[in-house]
């Protein structure tokens, strides 16, 4: 099994770059669907990440030989690849169907999920404070959430499908990450994400109509970029945290990432309330964030038994 390096301060930082970046995410992704569609969103998303990379590896003189490729297990390979295919286009439809907000409640079972296959496929442990730290992180996800999770027992099929499009990615995500942290067993993070890159980019080509990326306004362009960019990005940070953290304490960092989006989504709609509804924060939501900042904190720096 993959062992992590241990400079856990350096793992803590790229996974809050990795909070922040996908915090933002789908309010750009939000405001991309307006004038594209989802196949050639994730397309777009993945080529344009995996040719960044390939040519950063280039001139780094550090892609991949073929000895190293021959001896990486193409099992977890295409696990990895096709689950993580399958997270990218459940979500971008769930989140068309839904808000970036209940997007963000329900994809919070993907990070929970790693932690608990870390428990169990890679042997990790939580401490005491850890596992209190998981009592108090799920009564301030529902705190924080009760306007939304409410919304899922009255809401319209649409809604429900969504919704129900967003869980499945979530669990699809937890296995993609979980193959990705064995494989950095035989691979480097860098060399793991150009080979899944590429292969989902070779997956929606078959779906993608890329001229339509032509018809975008100037915004919707600017926000495709981004989020091309932004997949480069955080799946960077992210993939080399799990060379120095373990899988369990990443996935608590990650539960910040909700908070993120639903400040993104406040900042935005007062901005420009055309582009993004209002969010209403309520006293039992403000509770409900406290309690998720503080039992991350715990679960991500309590110390090991």
């Amino acid at each position: 099994m993959h062992k992590i390096s241990g400079r856990w301060q350096f793992g803590l930082f790229l996974s809050l770059i990795t909070v922040i970046l996908w915090g933002v995410l789908p309010i750009s992704l939000s405001i991309t669907l307006q004038g594209l569609d989802v196949y050639t969103l994730t397309w777009f998303r993945f080529l344009v990440s995996f040719c960044l990379l390939a040519i950063y590896l280039q001139a780094r003189g550090n892609l991949p030989s073929i000895s190293l490729l021959r001896s990486t297990s193409w099992k977890l390979v295409a696990i990895a690849t096709i689950f993580l295919a399958m997270n990218y286009i459940l979500f971008v439809k769930g989140l068309a169907m839904t808000t970036p907000s209940n997007a963000e409640v329900l994809i919070q079972l993907a990070p929970i999920l790693m932690g608990l296959g870390g428990l169990v496929i890679f042997k990790e442990t939580y401490s005491l404070l850890q596992w209190i730290g998981i009592s108090i992180l799920t009564i301030g996800l529902v705190l924080f959430f009760n306007e939304q999770l409410s919304n899922l027992i009255t809401a319209k099929s649409t809604y429900l499908l969504g919704s129900g499009l967003v869980i499945v990615s979530a669990i699809a995500w937890s296995i993609y990450a979980l193959a990705q942290k064995q494989l950095l067993q035989s691979l480097s993070s860098a060399h793991i994400m150009l080979i899944i890159y590429g292969g989902c980019a070779l997956i929606f080509t078959l779906f993608a109509s890329p001229t339509r990326i032509f018809t975008l306004s100037f915004l919707q362009s600017g926000m495709l970029l981004f989020c091309a960019l932004n997949t480069l990005i955080a799946y960077g940070a992210f993939a080399e945290a799990l060379k120095h953290w373990e899988a369990s304490r990443v996935s608590a960092a990650l539960a910040l990432t909700p908070l993120v989006t639903l400040l993104s989504s406040w900042l935005v709609s007062e901005l420009s309330p055309n582009l993004i509804a209002a969010e209403h924060f309520t006293i039992l939501g403000i509770i409900g964030a406290i309690l998720v900042v503080c039992s991350s904190t715990a679960i991500a720096l309590g110390k090991r038994q």
